[in-house]
């Protein structure tokens, strides 16, 4: 890539990190490592996810081909997938670490800009980056750690499913692989209305972590009977709850949870929510198709009690109960109205890094 811009390579490395402290709190970065305070009483939660340009987005860096992502929405996606991790264990963040690969000639605003899309990102959770590494690279990398903190007893696990529960999750599902459709390809999408497309679009680069989520499960009692104390507030005992992000895919969580667990779901094909408009511009199958393996709608998948998730429901419009966990270890699609038969969900059906 060409600039008459000021490029990386101009400033070095210790020029850049200068840049980009000033995205970091003043006094925060500077030394070997980040220091992060956890409360007494609470665990330190830990992820890391690694993005690649041409595999996980395409900001016209490792090929010249049609540009999906901006600098500044590569930055808002690449923190909201570990913010999403977060959310998915039930965790609050407390911070970030970047870690960049870099062309020497990419241009500074070009790095500035990205900064300023994880920055927006963050800022709606009061969350500060703390530190990172960079390096020369051919590919443009961005990897990612965020750290957060939950309380023991609020933990959200893949392992603790039980047959009875119902699988409920927080929004509908296929968005993200709609938009990138119609970023890949602008002239489709005849019958959307321009509020449905930008939607859509926006589902793709810019999509939000749910951490609004856990104080819904609290209020709910959704770790079980609880008790409330003496000044009214409610407290659940310590009890496991079950979730998983779905940024592979619908059908990639549940069958990651229910292999965790060690049982089998049934997924009702007539509940799984789906973006507005999505069915009429592609039709019901190819709808399904892209909520079931479309990924990176960065919701959460959960298994609960039935009361508990209709109360949740009721709470988070867009949420839904979209199948049962059962005894056994299949997967299955379900059309309750018979106009569809069966299907087994599996793995393979969705993206694999390294697959064939």
């Amino acid at each position: 890539m060409v600039s008459e811009s000021l490029q990386v390579k101009h400033l070095g490395e210790q020029g850049l990190l200068r840049r980009i402290q000033t995205f970091c709190p003043a006094g925060m970065v500077g030394d070997d490592a980040a220091l992060l305070t956890v409360s007494p009483g609470r665990s330190l939660v830990v992820t890391e996810d690694l993005l690649v340009d041409g595999v996980h987005f395409s900001v016209g860096l490792a090929s010249p081909g049609v540009i999906t992502t901006s600098p500044a929405d590569a930055g808002w996606r690449a923190v909201a997938a570990n913010l999403s991790d977060l959310a998915a264990m039930g965790a609050a963040p407390l911070g970030i670490t970047v870690g960049l690969g870099l062309p020497g000639d990419l241009p500074v605003d070009w790095i500035e800009q990205l900064y300023q899309g994880m920055t927006d990102c963050l800022s709606q959770f009061n969350t500060p980056i703390v530190g990172g590494d960079l390096c020369r690279s051919p590919v443009f990398t961005v990897a990612i750690a965020a750290f957060g903190e939950v309380d023991p007893g609020h933990v959200l696990r893949r392992a603790t499913a039980r047959p009875g529960d119902v699988i409920w999750v927080t929004g509908p599902h296929g968005a993200s692989r709609a938009g990138l459709e119609l970023l890949i390809h602008p002239e489709q999408g005849e019958g959307l209305t321009e509020g449905d497309r930008a939607a859509l679009i926006r589902a793709h680069q810019r999509p939000l972590p749910r951490l609004d989520v856990m104080p819904l499960l609290r209020a709910c009692g959704a770790a079980g009977e609880g008790e409330t104390d003496g000044k009214g507030r409610f407290n659940p005992p310590t009890a496991p709850l079950t979730a998983m992000d779905s940024s592979d895919g619908l059908a990639d969580a549940v069958l990651q949870i229910c292999r965790a667990s060690g049982v089998g779901a049934v997924l009702h094909r007539r509940q799984i929510p789906l973006p507005v408009g999505l069915v009429d511009w592609v039709g019901e199958p190819q709808a399904i198709a892209w909520a079931l393996y479309g990924g990176e709608d960065f919701e959460l998948v959960m298994c609960l009690p039935g009361a508990i998730a209709q109360a949740l429901q009721a709470q988070l419009p867009g949420s839904a109960i979209v199948g049962d966990i059962v005894a056994g270890h299949d997967v299955i699609l379900r059309d309750e109205t018979g106009e569809t038969p069966d299907e087994s969900l599996r793995l393979d059906q969705g993206f694999q890094h390294f697959g064939d």
